[in-house]
């Protein structure tokens, strides 16, 4: 049994959080041309559900959810099941879909100034432990830290051996981004960078709202685009939890995946 305990000082409980559900769900067809994927069906519950009763199990009951795809269809969800027990805000994004990035700059007015948060994504599944992500990002006095694991990808985050992030790698081009990449002097400095791949589960301190200002974001953007933006002057870590369970549900396929490993 995971230690959940959200009365920690370390802990989760009273954090609020923003589940990513307004993607247009593109790989997820023919499921999304009628339905939001944040409402494709694991084990007789939506993705969006298993979310929000995942961030329950570390005390975290305040929820902004983003919508944009079949919009109308998350609210009526959201409303019918009075939010599964939690406290559900909607951003509305219908006039126009902002990525993870764009659409957590959107939401910053519910967001209580000065307190850290959390964001994951509707269409993965984990059981990542969020208080040791908590505890993890405390004791290194971090910016941004995100759940990794050591799984095979298209797309990886780079970091040193402290678990700092450094950049990103596109293992099919070999494309490379990331300033911190970019400042690195002599020979070998490669040798030393990590591949690991993006759980989708992170936590901020809102400050991060005024580093994104400052670097004039605007608009449509990734969350990652951020992260490699600032990754060179502010502490930005990867937490390893290779072992827990993990599912990214990204295709119709995922669906028997998932429903395998979350009952």
């Amino acid at each position: 049994m995971k230690n959940r305990d959200a009365n920690s000082p370390l802990g989760a409980g009273g954090m609020q959080a923003m589940i990513f559900s307004a993607g247009l769900g593109t790989r997820f067809k023919p499921w999304t041309d009628k339905y939001p994927k944040a409402l494709a069906i694991v084990n007789n519950k939506s993705l969006l559900q298993r979310n929000i009763e995942y961030l329950q199990q570390y005390g975290i009951k305040d929820v902004v959810v983003n919508v944009h795809h079949f919009a109308d269809q998350l609210i009526e969800a959201i409303i019918k099941s009075k939010g599964w027990g939690s406290k559900i805000t909607i951003s509305d994004e219908r006039d126009k879909v902002l990525e993870t990035g764009g659409g957590l700059l959107k939401a910053k007015e519910f967001f209580i100034p000065g307190e850290r948060f959390i964001t994951c994504n509707a269409d993965i599944l984990t059981d990542l432990d969020i208080n040791k992500l908590i505890a993890f990002h405390t004791e290194k006095k971090a910016l941004v830290t995100f759940g990794v694991t050591q799984r095979k990808t298209s797309r990886y985050l780079l970091f040193d051996e402290t678990d700092r992030l450094w950049g990103w790698r596109n293992a099919t081009t070999g494309e490379e981004k990331g300033p911190i990449l970019s400042f690195q002097q002599g020979e070998g400095i490669k040798d030393t960078i990590i591949e690991k791949a993006y759980s989708c589960v992170v936590v901020f301190e809102y400050d991060v709202f005024r580093l994104m200002e400052e670097k004039e974001f605007l608009g449509k953007f990734s969350l990652i685009d951020v992260y490699l933006a600032l990754a060179a002057e502010h502490l930005i870590f990867g937490f390893d939890h290779t072992g827990d369970r993990f599912v990214d549900v990204g295709k119709p396929e995922s669906i028997a995946i998932a429903e395998s490993v979350f009952p």
